[in-house]
């Protein structure tokens, strides 16, 4: 592998921050035939439509409640790509994504902008797991009670 098609670790983690839901990380590091790089923007459509529906019909559309989580969980995979990335050392980076260069090689070097987007892929992805998990959790409950008052009364 020469210099110039080695993978920077600092590069992919914000790729994953920025615009992970679309896969950009992904089909970085192994181009656009990787599969799971595509399961990305499927999974963010989904979860956009369901804002969508919830925007058209109001929060009672069970769809909707389906839907949104995958938008988080999209956005949370991304962001712990973005951990596993910046976390992972000089040369396990570049035995994974560099193997025709030496284990120290720069390309796998971390330094403060890899800090700054794992601090960043942290918050993002915490934000973005809970809110979609609680939205979908609450509304399922929401139902069951009125459900459930609807059977009592």
């Amino acid at each position: 592998m020469s210099r110039s098609n080695s993978k920077n670790k600092t590069l992919a983690a914000w790729l994953a921050v920025l615009f992970g839901s679309m896969g950009v990380h992904r089909f970085y590091l192994r181009g656009l035939g990787d599969w799971i790089g595509w399961l990305h923007p499927m999974a963010a459509a989904l979860g956009w439509w369901g804002v969508e529906r919830v925007q058209l019909y109001g929060l009672d559309d069970k769809l909707s409640w389906i839907l949104i989580p995958f938008l988080g969980v999209s956005i949370a995979a991304a962001c712990l790509a973005a951990i596993v990335y910046a976390l992972s050392d000089r040369p396990k980076w570049n035995r994974w994504f560099n193997p025709g260069l030496e284990d120290e090689d720069a390309a796998g070097a971390t330094n403060w902008f890899t800090i700054l987007a794992l601090v960043l892929a942290l918050l993002m992805g915490t934000i973005a797991f809970m809110g979609s998990l609680a939205f979908g959790v609450q509304r399922y409950f929401e139902y069951q009670v009125e459900e459930a008052r609807k059977i009592s009364q």
